[in-house]
């Protein structure tokens, strides 16, 4: 279970490229990016190379008045095909895999079960362009705490779509720490997800600091996913209490943990 840095918040104040640079030097693999398109997908991908680092996840862009995802929005088709095409062209030049697509807000007066029609058509429409590019597509679950009115809150609410798309290219990507925020059993909440599970986020539920692998209950979880077989990607989605690196040692329990663990 490889980690990769996310460095829309690991190593804040320094410039991508150089976030880059101290991510590989403390040896991540992979790094993660919320919204990568400041920059033309060719800088990114040189960047990346430059570097020896994978990228493993981005999300779809915002949408054009700043709404946190689009997917479920009726009416707003041609907004989300236009920010999934943003996303995929990301993929292209950077042999990225995964793309967390934002469902968003239902508007103001809108039916849930129109959303939800509109989402299902959205992702399946979406998977059929991701899937010849080898592009997975994930939908998560994001706490009310941090994200109010969002589509969905609960990882189980989050696998239901995915199994009304019912399509190879729609996973779910679970979260330690919006399943702690929503005060879930951690370890139960991730068996029932597992068989959708295509990439993991990790951080502290308080204060979405450096997560804690001694914690009984991370643990557990963690052990959970190992057993599974789970190979793909742990993302670092953590808001460093101060520097980042002084901060990773974190990553020495991680490694005892999995070290001691069955695996599937």
């Amino acid at each position: 279970m490889k980690l990769a840095a996310n460095l829309s918040l690991l190593y804040p104040g320094l410039p991508l490229a150089r976030r880059m640079q101290v991510a590989a030097r403390d040896g991540f693999a992979g790094i993660e990016i919320l919204f990568p398109y400041d920059q033309p997908a060719a800088e990114l991908a040189a960047m990346l190379r430059a570097n020896g680092l994978s990228l493993a996840l981005v999300n779809t862009p915002p949408g054009p008045g700043g709404e946190k995802g689009l997917a479920c929005i009726p009416g707003r088709e041609a907004d989300f095909d236009a920010a999934l095409a943003r996303a995929l062209d990301v993929c292209l030049a950077t042999d990225c895999r995964s793309v967390h697509v934002m469902a968003g807000h239902p508007p103001a007066g809108a039916a849930h079960a129109d959303c939800e029609q509109t989402l299902v058509a959205n992702l399946r429409r979406a998977a059929s362009q991701a899937q010849p590019l080898g592009v997975t597509l994930t939908l998560e679950a994001l706490n009310r705490h941090d994200m109010p009115g969002y589509f969905y809150y609960l990882p189980d609410q989050a696998a239901r779509i995915v199994g009304q798309v019912a399509h190879p290219a729609v996973r779910l990507q679970f979260d330690f720490y919006h399943c702690q925020r929503e005060s879930l059993d951690l370890d139960h909440a991730l068996r029932r997800s597992l068989p959708s599970v295509h990439h993991v986020q990790i951080a502290h539920p308080h204060g979405r600091h450096e997560p804690d692998p001694a914690d009984p209950e991370v643990s557990r979880a963690l052990r959970t996913l190992a057993a599974s077989g789970y190979e793909g990607w742990i993302g670092c989605e953590y808001l460093p209490r101060g520097d980042t690196r002084a901060g990773l040692a974190w990553r020495e329990d991680y490694r005892a943990l999995l070290d001691a663990a069955p695996r599937g």
